[in-house]
């Protein structure tokens, strides 16, 4: 059995986040965790090509990637694609993903992939694959590409797949139909009583959850707070230094206003679908109410502003990696002694 195994710049062994940036390359044979993967499998698993990627390179320029990725994969002529374990690294989950559901859909060769569960990636892809739960500990990684082995040889052998629970894959929201003993009314009556007793049970349909998060309190004294601009709309200079995706979002910017009163529209652009931006490209204020804001600073309304915004797009992003966003943009906030933010959105 041919298998090709994707991995990061990190685990294919070129580097850390100095070689993010490497673009997609193949080795023949097994390279790094492969080489567990392949011997966990057993039989006659060969890992034929490993690809290697830096992880910015891969959702910077993704299309191309997958694209030259599934012609590698095409040519070696392979039984099993296998990508990660990615752990919580975000560009790779994302990564991972992407090349999981072109290779599946484009041509018909089993899978198998697996991250944490807050991995963005998981959030993206775990409806169209299965996703073996990683957790986010890189300690685990023979449990997990054990676990990653077996649910691949079911996959490939076209064999009945267990619940989640029962075969270690991340839950895809899919509801599946069985026969049972007992009748939804009965289920759901054992349920509740198992509930009010104080006793364990599980539901069949689990919904999302958001936990609660506390109102914080009140600025009281405007006049000497220091006020930040942050918005999800897309917002950047020129060029898009940061090259942040215009959907899907894994990064951020940080933008100078330092000396500025006024934005200007033809010192920015929209990385963001999903709006129409005309009204944006005209006057940029209109999303990221800078003019406002210094009036409101040259009146003491304000205490100050700080210097910089922020930015990212907000479009078709997993709630897992807005998250990851909006706890680096509060620490960088905290860090900088803000008071207050001012969050537009499209």
């Amino acid at each position: 059995m041919r298998i090709v195994h994707y991995v990061n710049q990190f685990f294919g062994g070129l580097g850390g986040e100095e070689q993010a940036g490497a673009p997609l390359n193949s080795r023949e044979g097994a390279v790094g965790p492969g080489n567990l993967f392949e011997q966990l499998f057993g039989g006659d698993a060969k890992v034929v090509t490993t690809l290697i990627c830096g992880d910015n390179y891969a959702v910077e320029n993704q299309d191309a990637m997958v694209a030259d990725a599934i012609e590698k994969v095409h040519q070696v002529n392979a039984d099993l694609f296998v990508a990660g374990p990615c752990f919580q690294a975000g560009r790779y989950g994302m990564a991972a993903g992407a090349l999981c559901s072109a290779v599946q859909s484009k041509l018909s060769i089993p899978v198998i992939t697996a991250m944490a569960d807050e991995n963005p990636g998981a959030d993206l892809y775990r409806e169209f694959l299965y996703i073996v739960d990683s957790g986010a500990n890189a300690a685990k990684m023979r449990e997990v590409l054990m676990t990653m082995a077996k649910l691949a040889g079911k996959i490939m052998d076209k064999a009945p797949i267990g619940s989640p629970k029962e075969e270690g894959y991340l839950p895809r929201g899919l509801i599946r139909d069985q026969f049972v003993e007992k009748a939804a009314g009965e289920r759901l009556v054992d349920m509740v009583l198992a509930k009010v007793k104080g006793q364990p049970f599980e539901s069949e349909m689990v919904p999302t959850v958001f936990a609660p998060v506390p109102m914080p309190p009140s600025v009281k004294d405007l006049t000497k707070a220091k006020f930040m601009l942050i918005t999800d709309g897309g917002l950047v200079p020129k060029g898009n230094p940061d090259n942040i995706q215009g959907s899907v979002a894994t990064r951020w910017g940080s933008y100078s206003i330092d000396g500025c009163d006024d934005l200007k529209g033809e010192d920015y652009e929209i990385s963001h679908g999903g709006y129409d931006p005309q009204f944006v490209r005209q006057d940029p204020d209109r999303l990221v109410p800078l003019d406002v804001m210094r009036q409101l600073e040259k009146e003491g309304v304000i205490g100050e502003l700080y210097e910089e915004f922020l930015s990212t797009s907000g479009l078709a992003n997993p709630l897992s990696n807005t998250r990851r966003m909006g706890r680096e943009m509060a620490a960088k906030a905290k860090q900088l002694g803000i008071d207050a933010i001012i969050l537009t959105s499209t």
